[in-house]
C-alpha cells in the first residue's frame, strides 16, 4: 500500500495516517522527520539539506525528491509506505511522477474550513501536562481551568483563529490544487495514475478510520 494522505491543517490527518499505517505495516512519512532523519545520519543529501536549513533557506523540490527517492528505497519501505505532507505543491507532484515512483492511492481527507476553525480555536491546552480540551467538544470542568490541577489552561499560538485562517489559506492556494491534480490524472490515465478517492472527515474518529479503511479497498 503506497499512499499519499491529503487534507487541510486540522483535518485529522495525524490520527488517520497511525491507523492506517497499523493496518498496513507501513511507515509513515513526513518530510519534517524525513528531513531531520537525514540531517541526523549525515547522508550527503543530509548535509545538502542541513546548509539549506541553517541559513534560513527552504529546501527545494529536487533536494526533497530525492530525499524521498532515497527514503523509500530503505527496507522498512518494502511493502509500501504513507506520505503525510508530501507532495506539498504541483511542481512537488510533477517531479515525484518523473522520477516514477509509484503511487495506490490518494487520499483526501475533506473537512469544511468552517469546522476547521471551530476544531483548532477551541483547543485549550494545560502547558505543564501536556492535556488538552476543546471549549465545545470537551470542556473542562471549570472553564479555563485545568481539571486536575485547576491551572489556567492557555491558547496556543498555532491555535487562534487568524493563525487558522492563515493556514487554510495558504493550503487553498498551495496544496488543495493537487486534490484536482490527482483527479484529472486519474481521470485521463487511470493505468499509471493513483487511485483518487475522497472521505468526510466529520463524525467520530473511528467512523472516519472506517471510511478510510473502506475507500482504501475499494
Amino acid at each position: 500500500m503506497r499512499l499519499i494522505l491529503l487534507g487541510a491543517p486540522g483535518a485529522g490527518k495525524g490520527t488517520q495516517a497511525a491507523f492506517i499505517c497499523q493496518k498496513y505495516g507501513i511507515p509513515q512519512i513526513s518530510t519534517g522527520d524525513m528531513l531531520r532523519a537525514a540531517v541526523k545520519a549525515g547522508t550527503p543529501l543530509g548535509q545538502q539539506a542541513k546548509a539549506v536549513m541553517e541559513s534560513g533557506g527552504l529546501v527545494s523540490d529536487d533536494l526533497i525528491i530525492n530525499l524521498v527517492k532515497e527514503r523509500i528505497a530503505q527496507s522498512d519501505c518494502a511493502g509500501g509506505f504513507l506520505f503525510d505532507g508530501f507532495p506539498r505543491t504541483i511542481p512537488q507532484a510533477d517531479a515525484m511522477k518523473a522520477a516514477g515512483v509509484k503511487l495506490d492511492y490518494v487520499l483526501e481527507i475533506d473537512v469544511p474550513f468552517s469546522d476547521i476553525i471551530e476544531r483548532m480555536s477551541g483547543r485549550r491546552s494545560h502547558p505543564a501536562s501536556g492535556r488538552t480540551y476543546h471549549v465545545k467538544f470537551n470542556p473542562p470542568k471549570v472553564e479555563g481551568k485545568d481539571d486536575v490541577t485547576g491551572e489556567d489552561l492557555i491558547q496556543r499560538k498555532d491555535d487562534e483563529e487568524e493563525t487558522v485562517r492563515k493556514r487554510l489559506e495558504v493550503y487553498s492556494q498551495q496544496t488543495r490544487p493537487l486534490v484536482d491534480y490527482y483527479s484529472a490524472w486519474a481521470k485521463a490515465d487511470p493505468a499509471a495514475a493513483p487511485k483518487y478517492r475522497a472521505i468526510k472527515g466529520v463524525g467520530s474518529v473511528d467512523e472516519i478510520t472506517q471510511r478510510a479503511l473502506a475507500a482504501l479497498s475499494s
